[in-house]
């Protein structure tokens, strides 16, 4: 199975990117299935449902959030009703929507794609390593789904790292996300699984991890309260990782960095 996923999606020039690149990646790449996070797609913040509807309609298989989940109110209605929209799974009980769902392909193999939250540096939710073992007690790769794929939404190396060594041959592939920088350590754990600590952002990267360089700058200089945030409006470059899997292990066989636009080197996988 061919995998893409794109990291955060940053404000309009995030959207934009990614939705005038995807559907080439996927033909380009030959995907199977295509994963977005955009829980930043909105102004930096959230994500309204007529945004995940055009994510949808570019080629967006699932879309992943994270801790900005709610941060626009319109979409817990319709997170309720959509499954591949995805939000953290160790949530605690009770919150909309859900944090994994399986999608069948059109030649009937199917992929179970899932997203939990890190708790250093971030929310205290529930433990993200109980749920996902959980999560996986009930979906073994190779079996009942021919690949599985995690977003592990956190801020520290340290929990993304091990995280991925800790289902490292239980899942196809652990994608780090929030940070917005793509790291350079994409690689094939000893036991099959892809990794790569963090997938970058979709987005201006002459900003502060998307946002306008001005206002986020001021804030480390004064450290004070008020200067405004916005996402910067330049040319987006389109980061994700690409992943092959073995259909009769689920198990990868090959990973890459992929990064096209703006101001970042191009990455490109050849197929």
């Amino acid at each position: 199975m061919r995998i893409l996923f794109l990291g955060d999606v940053l404000g309009r020039s995030g959207r934009e990117a990614v939705a005038a690149r995807l559907p080439d990646l996927r033909r380009d790449l030959g995907i199977d299935l295509a994963v977005v996070n955009a829980e930043n797609a909105s102004h930096g913040f959230g994500l309204a449902p007529e945004m995940a509807r055009a994510l949808f309609a570019a080629g967006a298989d699932v879309i992943t959030l994270g801790n900005h989940a709610w941060d626009r109110k319109e979409i817990i209605p319709y997170i309720a009703e959509t499954p591949r929209l995805l939000r953290p799974l160790n949530f605690p009980p009770g919150t909309p929507g859900s944090g994994s769902v399986v999608v069948t392909l059109p030649d009937g193999r199917k992929a179970l794609v899932l997203q939990a939250m890190g708790r250093l540096y971030m929310d205290p939710l529930d433990c993200p390593f109980r749920g996902t073992s959980e999560l996986l007690a009930r979906s073994r790769l190779g079996a009942s789904v021919q690949a599985i794929v995690a977003d592990f939404h956190a801020e520290a190396s340290s929990e993304k790292m091990a995280y991925a060594h800790g289902f490292d041959g239980q899942v196809s592939f652990v994608v780090g996300t929030h940070t917005h920088c793509p790291t350079a350590d994409a690689q094939i754990l000893p036991g099959g699984t892809a990794f790569q600590s963090d997938a970058g952002m979709c987005g201006d990267y002459d900003s502060v991890i998307g946002m306008a360089k001005d206002g986020a700058t001021l804030r480390f200089w004064r450290k004070m309260p008020g200067e405004k945030l916005g996402p910067a409006e330049g040319e987006a470059t389109v980061c994700g990782v690409y992943v092959e899997t073995d259909d009769v292990s689920g198990l990868a066989r090959r990973v890459e960095p992929v990064r096209l636009g703006g101001r970042l080197a191009r990455a490109m996988p050849a197929v």
